[in-house]
């Protein structure tokens, strides 16, 4: 079965991101923000799929990615954002910093199972 960390500090949309990736039989792990993920990333098997928010206290999604890629050197797990953040330079600069695909909150539940199964 797959596995899939989602890193969200809102505990709404942890809820609605994994409701839908159990729909499409993924396991998933939930981190509140960026220092969590990077703990749960370090002590277990690499997942095949991250879901990242960019707004976040502490570390933002950005950084997170720019970590995940270059210091754990996870260059092969698909790494998809969701965030607020709906400008063209957002979605340019997350999958410039090694995100795989961007959806913009409020997306909707087909847009994001169609997103996840390209990357999975």
């Amino acid at each position: 079965m797959k596995k899939a960390l989602v890193v969200d500090d809102s505990k709404s949309e942890q809820k609605l991101v994994q409701a839908l990736l159990e729909k499409m039989s993924v396991n998933v792990d939930l981190a509140d923000n960026g220092e969590e993920a990077l703990r749960w990333l370090q002590s277990n098997d690499q997942p095949d799929l991250i879901m990242l928010d960019i707004v976040m206290p502490d570390m933002n999604g950005l950084d997170l990615c720019r970590e995940i890629r270059e210091t754990l050197g996870y260059g092969d797990v698909p790494i998809i954002f969701c965030s607020n953040k709906s400008q063209e330079f957002d979605r340019f600069w997350a999958l410039r910093q090694g995100g795989n695909a961007y959806l913009t909150k409020p997306y909707s539940p087909m847009d994001f199972i169609k997103t996840v199964k390209e990357h999975l």
